[in-house]
């Protein structure tokens, strides 16, 4: 692995390195992992089994009543640990953080992966409630899931959509994040700018937000969501060789009876076609003015990312506090977590002591 940092500052503090009991407990949560899975969490530094796991390793999920959900979320490491939140993206969920998670409670964190509305077992408490997939709505969604678990503050890490969600709350909610880690940056948007066109290139690569903004875009995702979501997976990762195992495992997350209504309301919503829900108009307001982030921030991409996102050199100055940018080669797509969770885990574990 090569990681390319463009600007760096010096940790002010490191965490002391737990013993394999801590690995035990956690690997007892998440259930049973192969050898090399066992030897790459003991190792030092951070280094992950390159074996992909095959099955349900986060055991029983635990449940919470959060704000206008039911929130359905896996968690690992002592109870009293360092809280790290970790937000999956579209169209994957959280076994992308399968082998990241248990690296992470080797390490004494506390660690919470809390499915997004739309997928798994997290669902609405009401039926009248709008399926809302707008970014401060999603955003929300984690200060509320931290209210209801009684926590103050945390280490949020993601890609894709929950990059954004973790970037939205480090910007309008600072006092409530320790650090962050963001895959592809800063990717808080705002209507006004999604009116922009881009050049064609650029505008190829969101084919499926178009498709999206069609009813016949919505009823073939309601038909072919599986395999949509897998020629996602594969465009996205051009050099990811996943199996059935690893991806129908993920897909399963998309069965929920909202994920297409959230989904198509998100796309859409960027394209200005609908209009967000009142209570989430000052948070919009203040993101379309592109807010700095001055927490502790590592953002990541990896070098063979073949979903849209922008260029390093166009973010960096959104954030204002102490900073790196990590460039993670290997062929390294879009979901990075999953693809290198050793480079995942290590950044999380460095942006808490930046």
């Amino acid at each position: 692995m090569k990681i390319n940092v463009l600007s760096s500052t010096s940790a002010s503090r490191r965490r002391r390195l737990l013993g394999p009991s801590v690995l035990a407990f956690a690997l007892m949560q998440l259930g049973a992992l192969g050898a090399a899975s066992v030897q790459a969490a003991t190792a030092e530094p951070v280094v992950a089994s390159a074996a992909t796991l095959k099955a349900d390793t986060f055991g029983p999920l635990k449940h919470v009543n959060a704000g206008l959900l039911s929130v359905a979320y896996a968690e690992v490491g002592p109870a009293d640990g360092p809280v790290v939140i970790l937000l999956h993206g579209w169209p994957y969920d959280i076994h992308s953080y399968s082998e990241v998670a248990p690296l992470l409670a080797a390490k004494g964190y506390r660690v919470l992966i809390p499915y997004a509305r739309g997928y798994g077992d997290t669902h609405f408490l009401s039926d009248k409630t709008v399926r809302n997939g707008q970014p401060a709505a999603l955003a929300s969604d984690v200060i509320d899931f931290m209210d209801a678990l009684k926590i103050k503050k945390a280490v949020l890490g993601g890609y894709d959509w929950g990059a954004r969600s973790a970037d939205i709350v480090a910007a309008l909610w600072p006092e409530r994040v320790e650090a962050l880690v963001a895959v592809s940056g800063y990717l808080i948007g705002n209507q006004a700018a999604g009116k922009n066109p881009l050049p064609p290139k650029a505008e190829l690569q969101w084919w499926y937000q178009f498709y999206f903004a069609t009813e016949r875009g919505q009823a073939g995702y309601e038909k072919n969501r599986h395999d949509f979501a897998k020629l996602i997976w594969e465009l996205a990762s051009p050099k990811w060789r996943f199996d059935d195992a690893t991806f129908d495992r993920s897909a399963a997350a998309l069965d929920n009876p909202d994920h297409v209504a959230i989904t198509i309301f998100n796309y859409r919503w960027r394209l200005g076609m609908v209009q967000g829900e009142p209570q989430y108009e000052a948070l919009e307001q203040q993101l379309a003015k592109a807010p700095v982030i001055t927490v502790p921030t590592i953002t990541m991409e990896g070098d063979a990312n073949g979903a849209p996102h922008p260029a390093a050199e166009d973010y960096a100055k959104r954030f204002t506090g102490k900073y790196e940018y990590r460039l993670i080669s290997g062929g390294i797509g879009h979901n990075l977590p999953q693809e290198d969770p050793q480079a995942f885990a290590k950044a999380v574990i460095d942006a808490d002591n930046l």
